[in-house]
């Protein structure tokens, strides 16, 4: 017979309050992250340091540094792939810092999307 109330599972209200609460507090923990990563820096070098960028964890860039042996009229080429190439790097910094803050969130799980 089956029991009146309750969640299918044996899962009572207070488990399920518990679970809530549980929830709630991840939700503040990945708010509080998010904040910490956005106000962060990143910098990321090319062409052995001739090219420099810094972005925010909001992926806002905020500055970039050219050594003047780098800037050469005649290969305006070579310096727009330094400078893609160093704005990607610190792209990258960024997302692996919030995959790694994701990961302490979650303990390591998978399949909620994150």
């Amino acid at each position: 017979m089956a029991k009146r109330g309750g969640f299918p599972g044996g899962m009572g209200m207070g488990n399920m309050n518990n679970l809530m609460k549980q929830a709630q507090r991840m939700q503040r923990q990945m708010e509080e992250q998010q904040k910490e990563l956005e106000e962060k820096e990143f910098v990321a070098k090319s062409g052995g340091g001739a090219v420099e960028i810094t972005i925010t964890g909001k992926r806002e860039i905020t500055k970039v540094h050219l050594n003047e042996e780098v800037v050469d009229p005649d290969d305006i080429e070579m310096l727009e792939d330094l400078i893609m190439a160093a704005a990607n790097e610190a792209l990258r910094q960024v997302d692996e810092a919030n995959a790694a803050n994701m990961s302490k969130l979650t303990g390591g799980l998978g399949g909620f999307g994150l």
